[in-house]
C-alpha cells in the first residue's frame, strides 16, 4: 500500500528519516545504559536476555529467542557468556532433548537486586516524564508489530 504523503518534499535527506530518528536514539540509549550496566558486569544484550529470565526463570533458549527478536546464532552466544560468568545454567529440557532451558542461578538471581534501579536512572536521564516514556514505548511496539506484520 503506498500513500504519497508529501509529493514535493525530498524524503531522500537523513533529516527527514524517521529510521534515522529511531537509529540514533537506540544509540543514544544504548551509550546510556552502558556505564550502568559495566558496574554490574553486563552488557546490553546480556541485561536484556537477564530481564526475560528474572521476569520467568526457566525458559527455553526459542522463548528468549520469540520475545527479544533475537535468532539463535545471536543468542547462544551471548548465553555461553552469561554461563561462563555463572548467572545462568543451559540444561536439556527432559520433556525434549532437542530445546534448551535457560535457569537463573543464586547469582544470577541476585544480580537483579545490582539491577533494580537502573530503569529508573535511564529514565532520568532521558528528561522526560514517565508518562511520556510510556506512550512512546507503546507507539514503538506498535510500529515494530505493523512493521513485523509486513515483512
Amino acid at each position: 500500500m503506498k500513500k504519497n504523503l508529501t509529493p514535493d518534499i525530498d524524503l531522500l535527506t537523513l533529516d527527514k528519516q524517521f529510521c534515522f530518528s529511531l537509529y540514533s536514539a537506540s544509540l543514544a540509549m544504548t551509550k546510556t545504559y552502558k556505564p550502568l550496566l559495566e558496574k554490574i558486569g553486563l552488557t546490553y544484550p546480556q541485561y536484556l536476555v537477564m530481564l526475560v529470565l528474572w521476569q520467568q526463570d526457566g525458559i527455553l533458549v526459542k522463548e528468549i529467542g520469540e520475545l527479544l527478536f533475537l535468532d539463535s546464532g545471536t543468542l547462544t552466544p551471548l548465553l555461553k557468556r552469561l554461563e561462563t560468568a555463572e548467572l545462568i545454567l543451559r540444561t536439556r529440557d527432559p520433556q525434549d532433548e532437542r530445546q534448551v532451558r535457560i535457569t537463573l542461578t543464586a547469582q544470577g538471581k541476585q544480580l537483579k537486586k545490582l539491577a533494580k534501579n537502573i530503569p529508573t536512572e535511564v529514565m532520568c536521564a532521558s528528561g522526560q516524564p514517565a508518562e511520556s516514556l510510556l506512550k512512546l514505548k507503546s507507539e514503538l511496539t506498535k510500529i515494530r508489530d505493523d512493521l513485523s506484520k509486513a515483512n
